[in-house]
């Protein structure tokens, strides 16, 4: 399984998403501290859960943080998150 797809599984599996995007940037950050030539180090994750209501921003990436901490312990470099509720999506 690639780290995409574990993100992804972990995230789903603990917050229930209505929608959930996991972009791997590594290709953005060839050559800086953390890259791998493989690449699965910088990831950008877009996630909309219900689960999050009431929490800061702050509290949310946390949160995202604490389940993948076994990811940034096997090489998991940079993860960017927008976390956001159904609430806070913008009206189309």
């Amino acid at each position: 399984m690639t780290i995409a797809a574990t993100i992804e599984a972990k995230l789903t599996d603990a917050f229930a998403p209505l929608s959930i995007t996991v972009i791997d940037e590594s290709h953005m950050h060839a050559g800086h501290a953390g890259a791998r030539p493989a690449g699965e180090t910088h990831f950008r994750v877009d996630i909309v859960a219900a689960a999050f209501a009431g929490q800061s921003r702050v509290a949310r990436q946390r949160q995202v943080y604490a389940l993948l901490a076994d990811e940034f312990a096997a090489g998991l470099h940079a993860l960017s998150i927008r976390a956001l509720t159904p609430d806070e999506l913008p009206n189309p």
